[in-house]
């Protein structure tokens, strides 16, 4: 193969347009250096390419050959290059998130609304899962970030960016209003029929984690895989709904679920955006980057 591979761009377009002046001008360079490139080339193969025509150059059999091959290759790279601007400018490319449902609901969804509008050539793909999968996932190089809720142990490959607070909260319905605007212990909680998320979530170890601090361990009446069956239970009465409140803001503003209240205050804590410094992302993904953290 010839050191040179501009001697094969020149060729390119030689065999092209059938003419060096025109293979010149496509290349900005001049007539006479078309010309020698190509000589070059012919002596590097030791094979004639061109011979000349009364309409300019025209190939050689062995010319034929070898342009079948070069125009297949710069082809592919003219289109690489063009796939790769399309990506610069964000008509192209995609956009890989791991969010739970109340990262995406209450925090990702308006974002990516407004991202997809300004760039609907995007492909975004979300996957839902909890919190530890989604560090998992992040981990393997899976997705380019994660929307995640406190507590998790990032790691010292991960970097944590808080992004929103959230806020903890017991809520219940009408079955339970003995209970409305009272102030109450902690430890009642051992005694209601709570409903909770499933063990595996950051919600739950949070509560978990809270609770066990003043000696309080609770058994769930009911433990569900998301918090908005949580709360669709507790409109039903069937128990006191350990929910991010969020989740349930619509119902306590129109009357149909309360608050409990307690004698010591569950810390609000964040939502963060979680990054992988190890795996570099998209440009695509980069520009997402920018509006949220």
């Amino acid at each position: 193969m010839s050191e040179n591979l501009e001697y094969y761009k020149v060729f390119y377009y030689a065999a092209r347009f059938g003419s060096l002046t025109m293979a010149g001008t496509e290349l900005s360079i001049s007539q006479p250096a078309v010309s020698q490139a190509l000589k070059q080339l012919e002596s590097a193969l030791m094979v004639k390419l061109f011979v000349r025509s009364a309409r300019g150059i025209r190939l050689t059999p062995e010319g034929e050959i070898l342009y079948r091959h070069v125009k297949a290759g710069y082809e592919q790279i003219l289109l690489g290059e063009k796939k790769l601007s399309s990506m610069l400018r964000l008509d192209y490319g995609e956009l890989r998130i791991g969010a739970s449902d109340m990262t995406l609901k209450f925090y990702l969804l308006p974002l990516l609304e407004a991202y997809h509008e300004k760039f609907p050539g995007i492909k975004v793909t979300v996957t839902n899962a909890p919190t530890p999968e989604t560090l998992d996932l992040l981990r393997q190089g899976k997705i380019d970030f994660g929307a995640v809720s406190m507590p998790f142990q990032a790691g010292g490959e991960l970097s944590v960016t808080p992004v929103k607070e959230i806020e903890d909260v017991f809520v219940a319905g009408r079955r339970f209003i003995q209970y409305k605007n009272h102030m109450l212990d902690l430890q009642e909680l051992e005694k209601l029929p709570v409903i909770s998320l499933e063990g595996k979530t950051s919600t739950r170890s949070y509560l978990d984690g809270f609770l066990g601090k003043s000696g309080i361990r609770i058994c769930p009446e009911f433990e569900l895989a998301t918090s908005d069956m949580i709360v669709q239970f507790a409109l039903r009465g069937l128990g006191i709904g350990s929910v991010v409140k969020d989740f349930a803001a619509e119902y306590l503003e129109d009357g149909r679920l309360f608050e409990l209240r307690f004698n010591k205050i569950i810390p609000k804590r964040q939502i963060c955006v979680v990054r992988n410094g190890r795996t570099p992302v998209s440009h695509a993904a980069e520009e997402f980057l920018r509006t949220v953290t």
